[in-house]
């Protein structure tokens, strides 16, 4: 193993070169929630053959362009392209996919009685999500950017909270209970396959599904290894 994959975490992976995530998601190594692993810990509890995880991404080439690299993003931008990006895409997102779970409950449910479970639970995330992305944008994300302003002065900003620790923990929590309910959802439909007898629709819903979780991990990605970290350090002068 080359020394920068031996010692970097795979949210640093990841966030240096974000085609990383896709060789994680193909081995089945969590990026997001569990993004401050070593890649040999991620790659023990996936059961992925830690050589053949360092292949895969040695065989990416290089990155020539600096825009890929969000860690050099201002905090600013960095939260501008979250909210923009990930916010605006579960917030539009959500309401298509629960009308396709109706439909589908209507039509198959006899059938397939799991689809009701997969509804309830898509139904507590989009609640649940609902409510957080508001904690963000109107509580987390305009400290953060009052914190990056007035160290960018050479000025101390007083938390109203105690330290930024305090919501990020919460926010951090919330992103594992939601990725442990869509992997109940991909448990139930079998990783978003749908059966002989499903419909066209069937097969649009669980690839809106599919698509739904992939978004969450680059989402979770980008504040837990990337935004949190950062913001904790500049409120600690670093």
């Amino acid at each position: 193993m080359n020394e920068r994959l031996a010692t970097a975490t795979i949210g640093e992976i990841v966030a240096t070169d974000f085609r990383a995530a896709a060789v994680f998601e193909q081995f089945g190594i969590d990026f997001c929630c569990g993004g401050r692993r070593p890649l040999d810990d991620a790659c023990r509890t996936a059961k992925a053959d830690p050589s053949d995880v360092v292949r895969a991404l040695e065989a990416l080439s290089a990155v020539t362009d600096a825009e890929s690299d969000v860690t050099q993003w201002p905090l600013g931008r960095l939260i501008d392209h979250i909210v923009s990006t990930h916010h605006a895409y579960v917030r539009s997102s959500m309401p298509v996919i629960a009308r396709y779970l109706a439909k589908l409950i209507d039509v198959h449910g006899a059938r397939h009685p799991e689809l009701a479970r997969v509804s309830a639970y898509f139904d507590h995330v989009s609640t649940d999500l609902g409510q957080h992305l508001l904690k963000e944008e109107h509580v987390l994300f305009p400290y953060v950017r009052d914190l990056a302003m007035t160290a960018a002065g050479g000025r101390h900003f007083r938390s109203p909270f105690g330290a930024v620790e305090n919501p990020i923990r919460m926010m951090e929590r919330e992103h594992r209970e939601v990725a442990d309910e869509l992997r109940i959802i991909r448990e139930l439909t079998r990783g978003y396959v749908a059966p002989e007898d499903g419909c066209a629709t069937y097969t649009v819903c669980l690839a809106e599904l599919a698509r739904f979780e992939r978004d969450l991990h680059r989402h979770v990605h980008l504040e837990n290894n990337v935004l949190f970290p950062r913001a904790i350090a500049l409120e600690n002068g670093y």
